[in-house]
């Protein structure tokens, strides 16, 4: 997020606005996960992208190191930003406990505990970028349980591990 910029004067509060979007250059997929655990305290993630950055990592590490908010984190990306995020392992190993490749151009973030759902689909890959991006976000349940079961089957029926391909490149 810009240094200028707070996140409150863009978006409402999940609990007084079920269903929201933006189309904003201020907010980066980071700043919607670290918003997200400051109203529902630790949540299982899943999350989808074609590509990651060392920067948006790096946001990971912070943003859990201080709240402890993430409990558990599935991610999903592409093939075809393999060479970069091989790069990325060492890094990526002490963000996410679970990496999966797959054709996937998506991007999606699901967070989950016992106060609900949050369902954020966005244009933004998991990047930094300073370019207009926009997002819908819902807590509706029906939303999230169809997309969780989406993202689930590429996981099972259509991926590999980032783990399975990291050892198959050593």
């Amino acid at each position: 997020m810009k240094r200028t910029a707070n996140i409150n004067e863009i978006l409402k509060p999940l609990e007084s606005c079920h269903e929201q979007a933006y189309l904003s250059n201020a907010i980066q997929v980071a700043d919607i996960l670290d918003w997200i655990i400051k109203q529902f305290g630790s949540v299982e993630v899943w999350q989808t992208s074609f590509s990651i950055s060392e920067e948006f990592l790096r946001r990971l590490y912070f943003i859990n190191k201080r709240s402890k908010g993430i409990s558990k984190y599935k991610l999903l990306l592409d093939f075809k930003a393999t060479k970069k995020t091989l790069s990325l392992w060492p890094f990526i190993c002490q963000t996410i406990s679970e990496v999966y490749l797959a054709d996937n151009h998506s991007k999606i973030l699901l967070a989950k505990n016992e106060k609900g759902c949050v369902s954020v689909i966005t244009s933004q890959n998991l990047t930094r970028g300073n370019r207009a991006e926009s997002a819908y976000i819902t807590t509706s349940k029906i939303i999230f349980q169809n997309l969780k079961e989406q993202i689930e089957d590429v996981i099972n029926n259509h991926s590999l591990t980032l783990h399975e391909l990291y050892n198959r490149t050593d």
